[in-house]
């Protein structure tokens, strides 16, 4: 019982506690504070890695336009996409790559930016352009099967003056299904 109560006034001590504090009977709240901001500094972290996932990014070509694309090449990575992002800078994408040619739609929950998507074929060719409005859940699809959709900030191709036809430069080979 004397190391117990030695063990107890360095604690009081250490801690800046009066001499009058009852650790026993604080210990429980204590432990249930500490085990709350525990959690809530881990839930923390985790929501900033998740909003933090560096994709790998590659550049494209549109004409004579330069685009640095982050490349979407997982199913995690699609799924998430460019949701709760506030902003995107000029000139700057996310490149959806699927494993399949596929009539791949999109919708844009959970997704703060206004967008337009072009749909490729494996040439590069753009098949369709789409503006798609946030936080909907309106389906965008291509006009055709296709491997991969380039999103760009709403109005990007039309202010470039690229249609379907053009050519989007640098795609990267797609993985093989298995």
């Amino acid at each position: 019982m004397v190391a117990c109560n030695a063990h107890r006034r360095r604690l009081r001590y250490a801690c800046g506690l009066p001499s009058n504090f009852h650790i026993d009977s604080a210990m429980p709240h204590v432990f249930k504070t500490l085990l709350i901001v525990g959690a809530m500094g881990a839930a923390a972290l985790s929501a900033t890695a998740h909003a933090q996932t560096a994709l790998p990014v590659i550049p494209l070509t549109a004409g004579m336009y330069a685009i640095q694309a982050e490349v979407a090449a997982s199913p995690e990575a699609r799924e998430r996409g460019l949701m709760y992002r506030k902003t995107m800078p000029a000139n700057t994408g996310m490149l959806f790559v699927f494993e399949d040619k596929a009539g791949h739609c999109f919708w844009m929950k959970n997704t703060n930016l206004p967008l337009s998507i072009a749909f490729l074929a494996d040439d590069g060719s753009i098949v369709n352009i789409e503006d798609m409005a946030p936080q909907t859940e309106d389906n965008h699809c291509p006009r055709a099967a296709v491997r991969y959709a380039l999103e760009m900030n709403k109005g990007w191709f039309a202010q470039k003056g690229i249609k379907p036809g053009a050519k989007i430069g640098g795609l990267p080979q797609p993985r093989q299904a298995q």
